[in-house]
């Protein structure tokens, strides 16, 4: 499979796109809508979008996947520019568990809230 662009690339100029679409005019970009109604707005698009990804994968037919998958990261990213977050900091977080098991993830992060619980 021959990719022309790199994912990072893609998901930053959306990012980008949805930073130059945040202060629109809510009635001409769904993007400045989704902002202007605020966050709660945006975070039930995101766990509709989840949803609706639950059901296409339940129901496997993989272009319905592929399209509700879209839509999911679509509102992710707004919820992550919303929160001040860029998808680099994802994707460098998804990098760093790139060679811990899933295991081993959950049981540092366990042992970090222990540890800030202390202090």
């Amino acid at each position: 499979m021959s990719h022309d662009l790199n994912s990072d690339d893609t998901l930053e100029r959306l990012a980008d796109v949805i930073a130059q679409r945040r202060g629109g005019d809510p009635d001409k970009s769904y993007v400045a809508r989704l902002f202007h109604k605020g966050r709660d707005s945006i975070l039930k698009k995101v766990g509709e979008e989840a949803t609706e990804l639950v059901i296409a994968a339940k129901g496997g037919e993989r272009q319905q996947v592929v399209y509700e998958a879209a839509d999911l990261w679509f509102h992710a990213l707004i919820a992550l520019a919303d929160a001040g977050v860029r998808p680099a900091e994802v994707l460098a977080e998804l990098r760093r568990r790139e060679g811990l098991s899933g295991l081993e993830e959950f049981a540092a992060r366990k042992a970090q809230a222990r540890e800030a619980g202390e202090r």
